[in-house]
């Protein structure tokens, strides 16, 4: 395997967790500063679910999605697959989950490249066949092996809980408050701000993640033209899949191969950079290697 580090990547991953961090620094001044004596309470909050969230993240992602940790006699295909491509990657080989829907899918999790979780959708199975599997696999593979998963999982996390702790917070502190409406008021702009501020910048690393997954896939498989078309084929798939079951799984995009959701705002919003251009990408990858 010709595997290059990213350092593209590794700077936006650092880069995204050192401004949301102060992002959550001056929120907690603000808190503090409106909501009076209310950082205490916030730091063991805000604690406390952090270190649940870092050390559960792939039972909570599996569980929130459905998905059914399996073994190798009920899926030894996959199985298969999983352990040959983990080996060709350099990884310890991740729980392999099983996704009961016939939304054709794929995402890994986990706080490290020891405690990861690679995901499949039965639609998935269906759809793809054995190269094109195989690529899928090898781009969460490379999810786990640039370790983006867990800055993604923290990232969304904080974010997550920073709104709703100070949206919450504003609402049964602010009758406490010294400085009356005005502290609720400040506490919803903060939370708004932070929010926006968390979202772009997720946004921004999620995109650029994607294609260095991609480029990571083609350097396990050495066939950057099977996830092309797989690629294609689950973007195909996915628009003919009725809008409720694409609600029931859509607030996990970041997390999937391809999104779920579509349209102009779906676009301008979207976890992932369009498919076209990945797809390009790898085709481009696919004429250097001949």
């Amino acid at each position: 395997m010709n595997w290059k580090p990213d350092w593209g990547l590794r700077f936006r991953m650092f880069l995204t967790m050192f401004l949301l961090f102060a992002l959550y620094i001056v929120f907690a001044g603000v808190i503090t500063a409106y909501m009076g004596g209310g950082l205490l309470i916030f730091a063991l909050l805000f604690g406390g679910m952090s270190l649940v969230q870092y050390y559960f993240s792939d039972t909570l992602t599996l569980r929130t999605m459905g998905a059914k940790t399996v073994s190798a006699e009920e899926y030894p295909e996959l199985h298969a697959s999983v352990e040959r491509l983990s080996q060709q990657a350099d990884l310890p080989k991740p729980k392999i989950a099983v996704v009961d829907t016939q939304v054709p899918n794929a995402f890994a999790t986990g706080r490290n490249q020891k405690n990861a979780a690679v995901a499949v959708t039965t639609g998935l199975m269906r759809t793809l066949d054995r190269d094109e599997l195989d690529g899928v696999i090898a781009h969460e593979l490379a999810h786990v092996k640039n370790r983006d998963m867990m800055v993604m999982t923290i990232a969304s996390f904080l974010a997550t809980v920073a709104f709703m702790i100070v949206r919450w917070g504003a609402f049964f502190g602010g009758g406490r408050n010294r400085q009356g409406g005005g502290g609720i008021v400040v506490a919803i702009v903060a939370s708004l701000i932070v929010w926006i501020v968390s979202y772009l910048l997720i946004r921004a690393l999620s995109r650029y993640r994607e294609f260095a997954a991609d480029r990571g896939a083609a350097a396990i498989t050495g066939k950057p033209s099977a996830l092309a078309s797989a690629l294609l084929k689950i973007s195909g798939e996915v628009e003919k899949v009725p809008d409720k079951d694409l609600r029931e799984e859509a607030e996990m995009n970041a997390f999937f191969i391809i999104p779920l959701k579509s349209g102009i705002v779906g676009r301008l919003f979207s976890t992932h950079p369009p498919t076209e251009r990945r797809v390009e990408q790898l085709r481009q990858l696919e004429r250097e290697m001949i």
